[in-house]
């Protein structure tokens, strides 16, 4: 399993949200440097975000969740086009981020 695992629960379906793309970046100074890209499988997971065995240094990450072509697919109007979470990595072991989203809201935790 990678180090930086994720899972996406559509709220309003009360399903997992398949088919959703994920990128990975790391704060350098002023930028974002993207380190990985996935997709959310059928149960709304990631668990290859990166290679296995590779460990994150300390530091700022961002998960960018590129939730538009999600709600377009399903034919629905959302106000947020994409969801960014920022999180700090400070030892090296295992961070899953839980994304729980709507149309009009999205909610996240540091899971387990």
């Amino acid at each position: 399993m990678s180090q930086i695992t994720t899972h996406i629960l559509d709220t309003t379906r009360g399903k997992p949200a398949q088919g959703v793309a994920i990128a990975l970046y790391s704060q350098q100074a002023e930028a974002w440097q993207e380190l990985a890209r996935s997709t959310t499988n059928l149960d709304g997971r990631v668990a290859d975000l990166l290679p296995k065995g590779e460990v994150l240094a300390r530091g700022i990450y961002k998960l960018k969740f590129f939730t538009q072509e999600y709600f377009d697919q399903h034919a629905t109007t959302a106000f947020y086009p994409f969801v960014e979470i920022v999180f700090a990595v400070t030892a090296p072991e295992h961070y899953h981020v839980p994304l729980l989203l709507n149309p009009f809201g999205y909610s996240t935790y540091r899971g387990s």
